[in-house]
């Protein structure tokens, strides 16, 4: 066990390192010059080049890379060119707001998608079956911002149901706050669950299908087991530990889907930074964030693999 954790601690640094190296050099390949935001009309030529120096800007390419990489290793993620203060602060404000929509929606799906695939494998062929069948294979060609523009117009600015922007409502406190919070969050929330929920539940009802016709699952019947005992203490034990590695793919897609989201949304989370950063090319804060996000889906999915590891000892041969 100890052998197959640290192998999978090492290839998620490895994809955190190479994570870090392509974000780096690809932004460098971006059309422009970040320096324009800093460097003043009215500024001499020697006060442009100490500014630069400060940013080491000035420095070859591989000078800065490897610089970067020192700093990054004491968590230093350097500072903002446009916003003048430390690039870790910043993303720690954004932070929580895109762990909470992507947390809320990934808990939606998993606590909706359970019972709806369970539901369809032991209905097979029955209209439930059908329907989540083709639910499932609509999702997939389902494209996050589509969704969420479509939710935003029809019940946002149409019928008024739920906020068109923000995270929560100013000059709120107490309980108001918290309600002012779910409400804003519905809309996001939704366009995220939308995308992820039928593939999820079909896959999870594809290996009910299979665990079901097992010999132990007669056995049981056999026992005199009821049905829902069979199905949901006996079957979904062992035919959620596939659908564990889709729970961390997922998990990545939605980080993605998030960071679409709150563009679509003005919502206040690492996403919507990422976006004006892109606009600002705030290299600094681009490359923090990318990194925050590079190593929260590195994580969850090594956990992932652990934890399947846990649940069925045989994944560690």
């Amino acid at each position: 066990m100890v052998r197959f954790v640290l192998s999978r601690a090492l290839k998620a640094v490895l994809t955190v390192w190479i994570a870090i190296t392509s974000t780096f050099f690809l932004l460098r390949l971006l059309p422009g010059d970040p320096t324009t935001l800093m460097v003043e009309g009215d500024m001499t030529p020697e006060m442009q080049a100490a500014l630069l120096k400060t940013y080491g800007l000035d420095r070859p390419l591989w000078e800065q890379y490897v610089s970067y990489l020192r700093e990054l290793v004491q968590g230093n993620l350097g500072i903002s060119f446009r916003q003048i203060q430390p690039v870790t602060d910043i993303i720690v404000d954004r932070l929580p707001w895109t762990l909470l929509l992507a947390g809320s929606a990934f808990v939606l799906t998993v606590a909706v998608g359970i019972p709806i695939g369970v539901t369809a494998a032991v209905n097979r062929g029955k209209w439930l079956d059908r329907a989540l069948q083709g639910f499932g294979i609509s999702a997939n060609a389902l494209f996050v911002p589509s969704v969420a523009i479509l939710l935003l117009v029809f019940f946002g600015a149409q019928l008024g149901w739920f906020p068109i922007g923000g995270a929560i409502d100013p000059d709120t406190r107490g309980l108001g706050a918290y309600l002012s919070l779910a409400h804003h969050l519905v809309l996001p929330v939704l366009s995220l669950v939308l995308v992820q929920l039928g593939p999820y539940a079909l896959t999870l009802r594809t290996n009910m299908i299979e665990v079901l016709g097992e010999d132990y699952i007669r056995a049981a019947q056999a026992r005199g087991l009821s049905a829902r005992r069979r199905v949901w203490k006996h079957g979904l034990r062992n035919a959620i530990l596939p659908a564990l590695t889709l729970m961390g793919l997922q998990l990545g897609t939605l980080v993605g889907g998030a960071v679409l989201t709150e563009t679509v949304f003005a919502y206040p989370g690492v996403g919507r930074l990422i976006y004006e950063a892109v606009g600002q090319q705030d290299y600094p804060v681009i490359q923090g964030a990318f990194i925050m996000l590079a190593v929260t889906v590195v994580f969850a999915n090594a956990l992932t693999d652990m934890l399947y590891a846990v649940l069925n000892p045989r994944i560690r041969l």
